[in-house]
């Protein structure tokens, strides 16, 4: 039993709510660091406040994608119940976002609005999984990356096609511009409209038909099917015991030391946020094996993150540098360019203003470039191999990140153009390469939860992000936030030529036309 091949509007109706998705994600990432500044945030305490945001994904994403699998509806099916409630959720949050009145509100409320965009999000990579035989996948994320790729473009420049039309681009000190707080509102009406229309003009194959593709397809299934012994949960709980003890250890004494050398606070993201609550959740999972608690959730995903397919371990150090360069990129580009090129942090004057507008238009020209590029290169791939194809997007992102560092006037092409041609190759690139390779690999009763597992390699970059650039551009870069932008330059060229070691077995199976 095989899944029928779909049509091109089947493939556009069902990836159409990125659309909106995108626009939410979008008007977050170009505008979240302008309304923080404008409520009285320093530089150098952004990446922590940008925090909330990978941290939501990190918890939200498995978990839903968990459930997702393990859902069926009678009439909005298995991931699309996820869609519908993850947009209402998100859009009232957009609306709530621009009329924050403190720091500390935007704060709490972008974690809401990313927890509830994730909520929307993941299923969405699973839906093509689910949907899709293995050919027509690449054409599946290559459709989500063209209206990731529409709706950022026309999200980030909301504010200045607002600023056009005669609403106001400044306010007084501690208040968010009309233009920001439309463009918010605008986003949020957008984000319901194309999660709905997915969820009206799109279909999902029942938990027997699934079953019954799975069984055909288990001789070529990489994923090995295995009983669980008592003997196996208890050895393997009392390898995550020890793990766990040595994680909280060294978690407990890295954040004394940060204490006692007065380090930036930043840093215990990293130290209690990631290695002391992971090693926590290790001793959890090594207890409850050894006392033969093993039928739940909690510890079929911290199993199967154990045993994830070859291939997705190779894939998650590429996705690490990758998205290290883009959150780098997210969280520095509004103070690089209004510091660096317009000379100014000041968030109420019209020169910083005028900056922030052109980071919209930057972020809106990568993501239209993206669109552009995005049913090229699957072209490319056919040509050369998929691993090879995200190389070369990859490197040429990284060039475009490092660019910004030798711009020096705030032209049109130079500032809004040059940069993002490459940051737009490589963003189109990690929008769908690395999951047409992975979505072969993974069983269909776990696409959901592997889906969401594979995020893990976008949230941990970024709270590594964020709890080691606030020290590095405080301490080594003299606060100047444009250096951030070159070590998130390196850092995606690393991650293209980590991606040549990927063993994408079907590098050259890509789309039949």
């Amino acid at each position: 039993m095989e899944k029928r091949k779909l049509s091109f509007w089947e493939i556009w109706n069902m990836s159409f709510g990125f659309l909106g998705i995108q626009m939410g994600f979008a008007l977050q990432n170009a505008n979240v660091s302008r309304i923080f500044q404008t409520l009285g945030a320093e530089i150098d305490d952004i990446p922590i406040l940008w925090v909330a945001a990978p941290l939501t994904g990190l918890i939200v994403q498995p978990i839903i994608g968990y459930f997702s699998d393990r859902t069926w509806h009678p009439k909005l099916g298995r991931r699309r119940p996820y869609f519908l409630v993850g947009a209402i959720l998100a859009s009232l949050a957009l609306i709530i976002m621009p009329n924050s009145p403190v720091l500390w509100f935007a704060a709490g409320m972008l974690w809401i609005m990313d927890a509830s965009i994730n909520i929307s999000m993941e299923p969405f990579r699973a839906f093509v999984g689910d949907n899709l035989p293995d050919e027509q996948r690449t054409k599946g994320f290559a459709m989500q990356s063209f209206f990731i790729g529409i709706g950022a473009y026309v999200a980030s420049k909301l504010p200045n096609i607002l600023t056009y039309l005669g609403v106001a681009n400044t306010a007084p000190e501690g208040i968010i511009p009309d233009s920001v707080k439309y463009s918010f509102y605008i986003g949020g009406a957008a984000f319901l409209f194309a999660v709905l229309w997915t969820i009206v003009f799109s279909k999902e194959y029942t938990p027997e038909e699934m079953e019954a593709f799975e069984a055909a397809d288990e001789k070529n299934n990489n994923f090995a099917k295995e009983a669980r012994s008592e003997s196996w949960f208890a050895a393997n709980g009392k390898s995550h015991l020890t793990k766990g003890c040595i994680a909280v250890i060294i978690g407990l004494i890295t954040t004394y030391l940060i204490y006692h050398f007065e380090l930036k606070k930043d840093l215990y993201v990293l130290t209690l946020g990631l290695i002391t609550l992971g090693g926590i959740a290790l001793i959890i999972s090594g207890l409850m094996q050894q006392n033969k608690n093993t039928d739940n959730g909690f510890i079929t995903i911290v199993n199967d993150f154990q045993s994830m397919p070859k291939m997705m371990k190779q894939l998650a150090w590429v996705q690490f540098f990758s998205w290290f360069a883009l959150f780098s990129m997210w969280i520095y580009m509004t103070p690089a360019i209004t510091e660096y090129i317009y000379g100014t942090t000041d968030a109420t004057s019209e020169a910083y203003n005028t900056g922030a507008n052109q980071v919209g238009e930057m972020f809106a020209n990568y993501n239209l470039i993206a669109a552009i590029v995005a049913f090229l290169l699957p072209v490319l791939a056919k040509a050369t191999s998929r691993k090879f194809t995200h190389f070369l997007a990859l490197v040429a992102g990284g060039f475009g990140l490092i660019s910004i560092f030798f711009i020096t006037e705030p032209s049109t092409f130079m500032v809004e153009w040059l940069p993002m041609i490459g940051v737009g190759i490589a963003w189109a690139s990690i929008l769908s390469i690395p999951y047409a390779m992975l979505s072969g690999s993974l069983p269909a009763s776990k696409m959901g939860y592997y889906m969401g597992v594979f995020n893990f390699f976008i949230v941990i970059p970024q709270l590594v992000a964020a709890s080691i650039l606030g020290f590095m551009v405080s301490y080594f870069f003299q606060n100047q936030p444009v250096y951030a932008l070159l070590v998130g330059g390196a850092s995606m060229i690393l991650a293209g030529l980590l991606s040549l070691a990927v063993n994408d077995k079907t590098s050259t199976e890509l789309i039949n036309e």
